[in-house]
């Protein structure tokens, strides 16, 4: 009997849960989280918007869109546009912790002359340009209404952009986790700009205006620009979680 009661404490006693001291485990732990959480919010609300929010919309008639849009899109837009930052923001973090990493792991290593600078400085030049040319392109609306040819504008501005940032930062030491998240993201940092600096930016006034019952001369280019816009980061969206994805779990970029 006595054998079987210490069997049985010992099973139900057998998992050891220990809580990491490194103050950098919790802190990784902690932004992954963040990450994560904000990611969904900010993820389902641009797929909601597209999937479901624009198609609906455009059944509803005149008076129920003025009843509808200015309670449902303030709040869908602040929790769409604010859970951007969180995301972007710790997982920008998270990654130059990596970047700090791989850097010690090179020294320890014998790389010489390594520098995260690089990594870190690169990956903000390139994107913010990349992000600062697509809002340019959105506002000045002359290509708003051609898809295909801002598709494919947009693909070799994205494919030429991941490429330039991995030829920049192929030493040797970089691993696939900082230059997979480098260009993912790059992508997410992209969206985000894209969020505030556009969609936010057109929808804003699109709601007022629906609100007060008038009409003006732009909302026509401001609502498509939005559009675009939310098409963009849809699409972008799938790449972006790819290369998040491949981080820890696609060794490709050695």
């Amino acid at each position: 009997m006595n054998c079987v009661t210490t069997a049985f404490a010992s099973a139900v006693l057998a998992p050891v849960i220990a809580i990491p001291e490194s103050s950098t485990a919790n802190l990784l732990i902690v932004l992954r989280f963040v990450h994560l959480v904000a990611g969904i919010a900010w993820v389902g609300l641009l797929y909601f918007f597209n999937l479901v929010n624009i198609p609906f919309q455009a059944e509803l008639d005149p008076a129920s869109r003025k009843t509808v849009v200015p309670l449902l899109m303030p709040r869908a837009l602040w929790w769409f546009r604010w859970s951007s930052v969180p995301t972007v923001l710790a997982g920008v973090w998270y990654w130059m912790i990596i970047v700090g990493t791989d850097k010690r792991g090179a020294i320890a290593q014998g790389f010489t002359a390594v520098s995260g600078g690089m990594a870190i400085g690169s990956f903000f030049l390139i994107w913010t340009v990349v992000a600062v040319v697509m809002v340019g392109i959105f506002s000045m609306g002359k290509l708003n209404d051609k898809p295909a040819l801002l598709g494919i504008i947009f693909v070799v501005l994205i494919a030429g952009a991941s490429y330039l940032y991995v030829s920049l930062n192929s030493h040797g030491w970089e691993s696939n986790k900082l230059l997979a998240i480098g260009i993912g993201g790059g992508m997410g940092w992209v969206m985000m700009m894209n969020v505030w600096g556009v969609i936010w930016r057109a929808q804003k006034r699109l709601i007022q205006w629906t609100a007060e019952g008038t009409t003006s001369p732009q909302a026509a280019k401001l609502a498509r620009m939005s559009y675009v816009a939310s098409r963009t980061n849809f699409w972008l969206s799938f790449p972006m979680l790819f290369f998040m994805a491949m981080a820890s779990h696609w060794v490709v970029l050695v």
